[in-house]
């Protein structure tokens, strides 16, 4: 893939979480028109099995309702349209014709290699768009999104599949440590240790079974560290305030071996003002055990985040510790802010916030095949 934008700043790139994040208030009646009071049209781009569970929460809220469905491959569209709950869909192979229908907004839930290109397409299009992350699996394609981003439409959302941005547990620890509660923040970690979320299946064609396998290839998911990870890294970006330095790494394959990517990795960053982060991940471990979320090190004391809860260690005593549940899925979070704020008119544009989150993922993944330190300068730019 190839990008027109122009070389990103490092001083751009740290601003960039602020300035993609704000937000542009117009009017309701401007972003919907005469459909000001009707539900919200959405139409489905991918409808494998993650955007049939998103299109099934916005289906399922009463402001908007899935009208359309666009996949290569019909069982796929059959698939959705069941677990969607949809009644007579239109049902598109080609992304482009659904971009053309009248629909107000998209969800973007592809193979990740095609996200730059249908985000762009779907930015020239007008449309709200919903994308799953991650933002590309290349720098180029990453620098893509943020140049589509960038000429977005004011008045309509990119919104970004971070769910971690819109969960209560990660806001409220967030808020927390923004306030001094850990006091300084002096280290960080994230981990996503677990077992292997895909399975192969065979296919004839050799074309076919390398599509509907994507997850199994690098140039078609980036990898699991960006395919995956990028969720840990879009949370230190945030928490962190910023963007790294240097990383270095390891990683192989020691079970997976029918796949072109890892199974395991181990990275260490450093990010600005001395804090170092440490990462590990794999895709190997038996369901007796994972762990997936981030720890945050104050001078005072301790929080833990993850999807679940969030874990608040304030002193020395067991009885000094705060646990805060997670009422559901985040998901459901971070879409229906996304409807809110068609609505509302409160919209945002996340696009090159999250494409520089992906772009930690990126960092990361070259130290490892490289088996050198690799710079966010000297990979991505000054």
């Amino acid at each position: 893939m190839t990008s027109s934008s122009p070389a990103v700043s490092r001083r751009r790139l740290l601003h960039a979480g602020t300035a993609a994040g704000a937000f542009t208030i117009v009017s309701p009646q401007s972003i919907r028109g005469t459909q000001a009071n009707s539900k919200i049209t959405v139409g489905l781009i991918g409808a494998g099995n993650r955007g049939s569970y998103d299109g099934a929460i916005v289906h399922a809220d009463p402001r908007a309702q899935i009208t359309a469905l666009c996949d290569l491959f019909d069982d796929r569209i059959e698939m959705a349209t069941q677990k969607i709950k949809v009644q007579n869909p239109k049902a598109y192979k080609d992304f482009e014709k659904l971009l053309a229908s009248d629909v107000d907004a998209v969800l973007i839930a592809t193979p990740p290699f095609e996200h730059p290109r249908q985000l762009e397409a779907a930015v020239q299009a007008k449309k709200h768009i919903y994308c799953e992350k991650p933002m590309g699996v290349d720098v180029a394609g990453v620098k893509r999104v943020i140049a589509a981003g960038r000429k977005c439409d004011p008045r309509k959302n990119i919104s970004v599949g971070f769910q971690q941005r819109y969960g209560p547990v990660y806001l409220e620890a967030y808020k927390r440590i923004q306030n001094g509660e850990i006091g300084a923040l002096s280290n960080a970690r994230g981990f996503w240790i677990s077992g292997d979320p895909f399975q192969r299946k065979s296919y004839p064609d050799p074309k076919v079974e390398k599509l509907r396998n994507w997850f199994c290839y690098k140039d078609y998911s980036g990898d699991f560290i960006v395919e995956q990870d990028c969720h840990n890294f879009d949370v230190l970006h945030w928490f962190l305030g910023g963007l790294p330095i240097r990383a270095t790494g390891y990683g192989g394959t020691k079970v997976r071996t029918t796949m072109e990517i890892m199974d395991h990795l181990t990275l260490s960053f450093e990010w600005p003002g001395g804090i170092h982060v440490n990462f590990e991940a794999n895709q190997l471990t038996p369901p007796v055990f994972s762990r997936v979320g981030e720890e945050f090190t104050g001078t005072r004391a301790f929080i833990e985040t993850s999807r679940a809860r969030m874990v608040h260690r304030k002193g020395r005593r067991q009885d000094e510790v705060e646990v805060m549940e997670s009422p559901r899925d985040i998901t459901y979070d971070g879409i229906e802010a996304f409807l809110g704020r068609i609505i509302s008119g409160d919209v945002e544009n996340v696009a090159e916030r999250s494409a520089l989150s992906t772009m930690i993922a990126l960092l990361g993944r070259e130290a490892i095949y490289s088996g050198k330190e690799q710079t966010w300068k000297g990979l991505f730019g000054a």
